[in-house]
């Protein structure tokens, strides 16, 4: 498994309490991450344009350029890495403030350690998920990060379950997926081959997808299991 640090991930903690500030960065270190400090929000500023941080902690109330002047004026300058905000203030205005200045998450103090690391670990998973294409195939859509499916510009609602059946298929169009693959993809250890489940979401699928039985997108491959089509023509059932 690779960690943090020989991935790289460093996190700016932005922070002008020293004992803060210190306790954050062990919490960090220990955590995997290499994280460095910064005690006001100007030495924040440039340490943040200048070290290419792959996520930035800021409290808001800091010397020199409060936390959300400095979150505004990152954004401004074009800084797309997450931000996560911290604060003693925990009104709504507040924390509206602080995501309208262009934080991506904001964090109450005092908070636990672990909720700490679990919101930095899904904002840099999002983060490495920003650029990821949308899968199409003919006139559907799949956007694996917003996990938004349309057909056709028309929004198709999806349950868990069904958008795992659908991703796997678009991810491998115009291919014959035996049942036991699409199983075990989708339910894991949970799947039991003695079942129809598959058959089942299948049929699920198609009728949210509005599948012409004279034309399906998914085609069923006998003796074999399912494929989607690379596009919609004649023949299949």
């Amino acid at each position: 498994m690779i960690s943090h640090q020989e991935s790289g991930q460093h996190i700016l903690v932005i922070e002008d309490d020293d004992q803060v500030r210190t306790l954050l960065i062990r919490l960090l270190s220990d955590g995997g991450y290499v994280a460095r400090g910064a005690s006001d929000g100007e030495s924040g500023l440039q340490q943040a344009l200048s070290t290419h941080p792959d996520l930035v902690l800021v409290d808001v109330d800091l010397p020199l350029k409060s936390g959300v002047e400095l979150t505004r004026e990152l954004r401004q300058k074009g800084f797309r890495v997450p931000m996560l905000m911290l604060t003693a203030h925990a009104s709504v205005s507040d924390r509206v403030n602080g995501l309208n200045a262009g934080a991506d998450d904001y964090l109450p103090k005092p908070f636990e350690s672990d909720e700490l690391l679990a919101r930095i670990k899904a904002l840099l998973r999002r983060a490495s998920m920003q650029g990821v294409p949308a899968i199409r195939v003919g006139e559907m859509v799949l956007d694996p990060i917003s996990r938004e499916v349309t057909r056709g510009a028309v929004p198709i609602e999806l349950t868990q379950t069904e958008y795992a059946l659908l991703e796997y298929l678009m991810r491998n169009p115009g291919r014959a997926i035996a049942r036991s693959e699409l199983g075990e993809h989708v339910w894991k250890s949970g799947y039991d081959p003695g079942t129809n489940i598959v058959d089942v979401y299948i049929n699920y699928l198609r009728k949210k997808l509005g599948d012409d039985r004279r034309s399906p997108m998914i085609r069923t491959i006998r003796g074999v299991g399912y494929e989607l089509g690379m596009e919609e023509v004649e023949g299949g059932s």
